[in-house]
């Protein structure tokens, strides 16, 4: 039976892996240290429906990591465990560094120390392309909208981290790339857009999509950073989840190493038009408050899938439509236990 070993496996991304891979009939071991109260009732439910391990453990912390991962030897990393927040950062820019930047190292070097034959999965975000400033923008009756025309970033686009945590995503990054290029580890990195999905805890400073529903159904005050148009591509975690599948299966050389993943143009929306969506389906006006602008927020930002097409024959199949409905519906039948998150 194959191994999968995911860090940050309580978390949305990491506990939906996990529970894609058991279906698979993959022995799947999550590693999480349980900070977040939604972390806690994630674990509790994969333990409730599944025979996955659980390991209490922090990735800061390299030789009881390094003997964790010597003695399982996963066929495959998913590295998800991380500091979420760009706002968090501001606020301890040395916790987000140790997190984020020490612990991917940590991961890397427990696998080539250890001389583990795991692939590795990292999870990166479209922040390392700081701000896109240099991106021309127009601004239609409800969103930004690219002057030039084009479909959304490549990977060819800048990097420009501009803020703590841009710095620390970006530098683990790149750690991920160059540890293929000179130690030989079988890496790949995914520059992640928007990703929602059941499971997802968010909040104001983590997980936008998720928290504009959770807050409508909950009627929780909703406060918009900037004027509504800033637009983002989204991509439900059933697709993600598709998506490491494939690499994870992958048995040919990686070409390339480092991948933009999200909803692509045709699953974009502004937050203007998140929220329209979700008053129709709530069958109520949703009340805002605006604020001014947050520091390095992209006014849009929209992957291109292109790359992954080529390579793997990838692309997202699940409309906005159609994830925030099943998104809603989550929302809906688990109030009690986002209360107790949010608490």
């Amino acid at each position: 039976m194959k191994k999968m070993f995911i860090t940050g496996g309580g978390g949305f991304i990491g506990s939906n892996a996990a529970y894609h891979f058991y279906k698979k009939k993959w022995q799947v071991y999550v590693l999480d240290n349980l900070s977040r109260k939604g972390s806690f009732l994630n674990i509790k439910w994969l333990m409730k429906k599944t025979n996955i391990r659980f390991i209490r453990g922090d990735i800061r912390k390299f030789k009881e990591l390094s003997k964790t991962l010597s003695n399982i030897n996963p066929n495959v990393i998913i590295h998800c465990a991380g500091q979420v927040a760009v706002t968090t950062s501001f606020i301890n820019p040395r916790e987000d560094f140790e997190i984020n930047a020490l612990g991917n190292l940590n991961v890397l070097e427990s696998i080539r120390i250890n001389n583990l034959n795991s692939t590795i999965i990292y999870t990166s975000t479209n922040k390392v392309y700081g701000n896109l400033d240099s991106n021309k923008v127009i601004i239609n009756k409800n969103r930004y909208v690219y002057k030039n025309n084009i479909k959304g970033i490549d990977e060819e686009n800048k990097t420009d981290f501009h803020s703590p945590y841009g710095c620390s995503k970006g530098a683990a990054d790149q750690y991920v790339r160059d540890y293929s290029r000179m130690y030989g580890i079988n890496s790949y990195v995914l520059r992640q857009s928007c990703v929602y999905g059941p499971n997802q805890f968010g909040i104001e400073d983590q997980g936008w999509l998720a928290w504009f529903v959770i807050a409508s159904v909950l009627e929780k005050k909703i406060n918009i950073f900037g004027n509504g148009k800033q637009v983002r591509d989204l991509l439900y975690v059933d697709d993600l989840n598709r998506l490491f599948e494939i690499l994870a299966n992958n048995k040919k050389t990686a070409v390339d190493r480092v991948y933009n993943v999200g909803g692509g143009y045709n699953f974009s929306l502004s937050i203007l038009e998140l929220l329209e969506i979700i008053e129709k389906k709530i069958g109520k006006k949703i009340e805002v408050n605006f604020s001014k602008w947050r520091s390095g927020d992209q006014k849009i930002y929209i992957s291109n899938n292109l790359r992954l097409k080529k390579n793997f024959g990838w692309e997202p199949s699940i409309s906005p439509k159609v994830g925030i409905k099943k998104l809603m519906s989550w929302v809906y039948g688990n109030k009690k236990l986002i209360l107790r998150a949010l608490a």
